[in-house]
């Protein structure tokens, strides 16, 4: 007699995708796909950027170009998706009140240090911008520590493992980066960050801090390997985890190597903000099949639950774009009025990041609360 196939609802299909006693966060072709191999993303703004150029573009207009199309396609609506999980949501509202009233502080500074002193709003931009693309590695770090002690095996971390993980992860963006500030060459397309950088790490012929930095950054590098070799002879090994802490210090090390730091930066944004995308839906998708997110994010549940993958909610992180969009037309419009003669560049640099960092700094406020959560992919394993 021949057996019926009885087929799976979407919520049972999405469940059965989940390898529940691997080392993988989800599966071992979505960790690859989302997490680590789309590390082919991070030459592409780069590659657009010269090709614009070899066809004839002017150099700025280029990279401007691949700032606007990195920002609509994929950076902004990782800047947006932040706030399904905090401003749309009930729950984390009341357990913290004081973080989304206080939010409101954010656009308020950008907006002034836009008009007043650019280059240190970016100087102060970039720095966050590190702390944040390095905070989320170590969180997604933290993710596959927390899944193998407590699903998969007794871990074999102890604390120094982690020290080392998190050293080499914190040090690999700044040896390079401390170089070109020691010799004055810290440029952000038409801006000089290094104006707003005191003279003390500006020593061209004494470049102490870029030897501190990279002395402490051969530490963490010899003991990293010394660790991962220790671990593969003991069949310890987190290999999911050793693949993406891998190609993070790669690809983090060698970023700032490249002459045009603006569009160099969207090259690892790109690949942050993709693996952001994947790992918020992620989330989202497991609280809808808990019923957590019917009863403290309706609308978010809405979208969530429309398709079985997560365009919906990109969709939607992506129309949140508009407020962004009003924003560079109000200030661009206000910019040659407050500054009357500006030039070209200065005039849409001042809406650009007034438009995209008032929403991403509160995107990097919040999330320094997300990522605490290492409980976040739970009921999945469950």
């Amino acid at each position: 007699m021949a057996s019926t196939a009885i087929p799976l609802t979407r919520s049972q299909a999405y469940r059965a995708e989940i390898d529940k006693g691997s080392l993988w966060l989800r599966n071992r072709r979505w960790d690859l796909f989302f997490i680590t191999l789309s590390v082919v993303v991070v030459p592409l703004p780069y590659a657009m950027y010269l090709l614009g150029v070899q066809f004839g573009l002017d150099d700025d207009i280029s990279r401007n170009l691949v700032n606007a199309f990195v920002a609509v396609a994929i950076g902004g609506p990782h800047m947006m998706s932040t706030f399904l999980r905090t401003g749309m949501d009930e729950r984390f509202k009341e357990r913290y009140p004081t973080l989304i009233r206080s939010s409101i502080i954010i656009p308020v500074i950008v907006i002034s240090l836009a008009f007043l002193n650019l280059s240190l709003m970016l100087t102060f931009f970039f720095f966050w911008a590190s702390l944040h693309v390095l905070h989320q590695v170590t969180y997604i770090v933290e993710l596959y520590n927390h899944k193998e002690a407590k699903f998969v095996r007794r871990s074999a971390l102890n604390p120094l493992a982690r020290l080392i993980d998190y050293a080499i992860v914190l040090t690999s963006l700044f040896p390079i980066a401390m170089w070109k500030i020691s010799q004055g060459t810290f440029e952000i397309g038409q801006n000089d960050l290094g104006e707003a950088i005191p003279d003390l790490f500006q020593q061209p012929d004494n470049p102490w801090f870029f030897i501190l930095v990279t002395l402490i950054f051969g530490a963490a590098l010899v003991a990293y390997i010394g660790k991962s070799i220790y671990e593969a002879r003991h069949g310890i090994l987190n290999m999911p985890k050793f693949i993406f802490v891998t190609l993070t210090v790669l690809v983090a090390f060698f970023t700032p190597l490249l002459p045009n730091l603006d569009t160099a930066f969207q090259g690892l944004n790109t690949w942050h903000s993709f693996q952001y995308l994947a790992i918020t839906f992620y989330i989202i998708k497991i609280r809808q099949l808990m019923g957590d997110l019917d009863d403290n994010a309706p609308l978010v549940a809405r979208f969530s639950r429309k398709t079985a993958d997560s365009r919906a909610l990109y969709g939607f992180s992506a129309l949140l774009l508009a407020g962004s969009a009003v924003i560079f037309a109000l200030v661009y419009a206000l910019a040659g009025i407050v500054k009357p003669g500006i030039d070209g560049n200065s005039h849409f640099d001042i809406a650009y990041y007034t438009a995209i960092l008032s929403f991403l700094w509160i995107h990097y406020y919040h999330d320094h609360f997300l990522f605490t959560d290492f409980e976040a992919l739970d009921g999945a394993f469950s």
